[in-house]
């Protein structure tokens, strides 16, 4: 993966050396993005700056540093992620006359959008977040993948626009508004993540999944700027019952196809494996379908039966993986100010701990791996939804699957404490439910599919794939997601309710059907534990007596900005009367993030 940022200065007038300081300044903030290659290009009238921080993956010479331009020196793109069908494009291409010089996936970017036709970004199989800048009709394209799995952030300042790949780097730009958001605040406060577009600082936007930006400066004025969607997660209902066996066979071929494709690489390649089903699944196709001679990492927690290093040294021996794991000491309290410091935005999952450490641990031998990701939201695998279709059966008229989904199930704290936290109504917050709400309770498709929809559109890349992205990138290794292809999508989108879920709680069926193909069929029902952090990994004591010191001492950051007695209330009542990790962690995360950004 790498790191890219830029600025087109329509009018602040910067001057040439300026402006390259400046995007400099941006592009080495994220150095951990990219540590093997560096690369800036301006152009002759010093109003287009484009910059890149490169880990080699594919074609490690000299040929494949970025930015890079198309032949002629017209179209310019500076690119972060992975193409998997570049090579079909490059193929097209060359028949139609174009000369590459190198043999990465970049190159052939300039050359599949020299007419900057937004509507090609769905043509590209892959992860990516990427700019492309036609110099000679001084036009911005910006586009990110359909689920979001790597991160682009942008802002206009007086004068001038900027993009990055991490708000560090924005924030190295003269004028930028480093002000808290309070809308993307009550957000955070409502699902332990900032949603899209919304951003922590009020001077900064995210582009969310699936869209992309064009921006047009070759007027005179200010530049003109639209936001488009090419892609979304919309399960359907099929028409007919789907055969099980066909459905089976198309599942094994584009899993097998979606693996295959991501084993490409110049550099070592390995696996996370945490004894679920999702990556078990990922690295038995790739031993025993692919012949790859597979390293798999896991971590483990001393002293915690429910660690899950435990399945996955099982899983690892019976696929005959070359296996790594490690035990740490279950610490969290500890760590949490070593976690905020790496976040750029805040982020409350609490598995952002053991997703760094296990990142630590597989970079230690490789520089690509292999994740299970998104396989819950493509098939369906979340206990929530089993628990609120369960419900469902039971449930009288007034039941609302909207009530039952954004309970506590789903949202870390509910609108009417976010509203006391917050000391007033957020209309952010307001319209991001109601959007949830109208989602959950339509009746246009069966009730697990609108649940797969919203997740995927909002917690997976909002939360996992955030996290995911951020804690890999600290340590330079690139992470890949096989049942996130688009292909997997796809055959994703059309699967059957009962293909996801049989009553009171088989879920993720299909999926765990192909994975029982190779692996025992009793594994596949083994509770859910991915790389989350034990029950051991902090005590309600510790973790409380850290939160009045945190959050309700006299350096607190949270008091500035929520209302002081609804947070002493808050905290009263989890060490009196209730406890929840989930709801207090986001909280110190908040906090400890805020005594380092704000």
């Amino acid at each position: 993966m790498c790191g890219i940022a830029g600025i087109i200065d329509w009018k602040a007038g910067f001057g040439k050396a300026k402006l390259a300081a400046m995007t400099l300044a941006m592009r080495d903030e994220m150095i951990h993005r990219g540590p093997d290659d560096a690369g800036l290009w301006l152009n002759d009238s010093a109003t287009c700056a484009l910059a890149h921080r490169r880990l080699s993956v594919i074609d490690l010479s000299a040929a494949g540093q970025q930015p890079m331009s198309d032949a002629a020196g017209t179209v310019w793109v500076t690119f972060n992620g992975e193409i998997y069908n570049f090579r079909q494009l490059r193929k097209q291409l060359t028949d139609q006359g174009c000369h590459f010089r190198s043999h990465t996936d970049t190159e052939v970017l300039p050359y599949w959008f020299a007419g900057m036709q937004a509507d090609r970004v769905n043509t590209l199989d892959g992860m990516f977040a990427f700019a492309v800048w036609h110099e000679a009709e001084k036009r911005l394209l910006l586009a990110r993948d359909a689920f979001g799995k790597k991160p682009l952030y942008y802002c206009q300042g007086d004068g001038y626009f900027a993009f990055a790949s991490e708000l560090k780097a924005l924030r190295a730009l003269p004028g930028f508004d480093a002000s808290i958001d309070r809308e993307a605040l009550s957000l955070y406060l409502l699902s332990q993540y900032i949603p899209a577009p919304h951003s922590i600082f009020t001077g900064a936007k995210k582009l969310p999944p699936g869209h992309y930006l064009e921006a047009d400066f070759s007027g005179a004025g200010a530049p003109k700027i639209g936001i488009g969607q090419y892609a979304d997660f919309c399960p359907e209902q099929p028409a007919t019952r789907p055969d099980s066996v066909s459905s089976l066979q198309q599942l094994k071929t584009v899993v097998i196809n979606a693996v295959e494709k991501r084993l490409v690489s110049d550099v070592p390649l390995g696996a996370f494996l945490s004894g679920g089903v999702d990556s078990s699944l990922v690295a038995a196709i790739a031993t025993q379908e692919l012949g790859q001679k597979l390293k798999t990492f896991t971590i483990g927690f001393e002293g915690a039966n429910d660690s899950e290093h435990f399945a996955a040294r099982e899983i690892a021996d019976y696929l005959g993986t070359e296996h790594y794991e490690k035990l740490l000491k279950p610490d969290a309290v500890s760590l949490v100010d070593e976690i905020a410091a790496r976040l750029d935005e805040p982020n409350g999952d609490s598995s952002c701990l053991p997703t760094l450490l296990l990142c630590r641990h597989a970079r230690e031998q490789v520089t690509v791996a292999l994740s299970g990701d998104g396989g819950d939201e493509m098939f369906g695998g979340y206990g929530r939804y089993r628990d609120t279709l369960n419900e469902a059966v039971t449930a009288g008229p007034e039941w609302r699957a909207s009530s039952a989904y954004l309970s506590p199930r789903w949202l870390i704290f509910q609108p009417e404490i976010v509203h006391a936290l917050m000391g007033e109504a957020s209309p952010a917050m307001a319209h991001t439910l109601y959007e949830w709400r109208g989602l959950l309770d339509s009746t246009r498709t069966p009730l697990i599919h609108r649940m797969r929809q919203l997740d995927a559109r909002t917690y997976l890349p909002g939360a996992v794939l955030a996290k995911v992205d951020r804690m890999s990138m600290q340590v330079s290794l690139e992470v890949r997601c096989p049942l996130l292809d688009v292909n997997v999508k796809s055959f994703a989108q059309n699967l059957s309710a009962d293909q996801c879920w049989q009553a009171p709680g088989e879920t993720k069926r299909l999926l765990k059907q192909l994975a029982s193909r190779y692996l025992p069929a009793e594994w596949m029902n083994r509770p859910k534990l991915g790389f989350g952090l034990p029950a051991n990994a902090w005590s309600k004591a510790v973790v409380m007596a850290l939160a009045r010191e945190l959050i309700l001492g006299p350096e607190s950051k949270l008091r500035q900005h929520l209302e002081a007695t609804a947070l002493e209330q808050l905290l009263a009542g989890q060490e009196s009367r209730y406890f929840s990790i989930y709801q207090v962690w986001p909280l110190l995360i908040l906090e400890a993030w805020l005594r380092k950004n704000a």
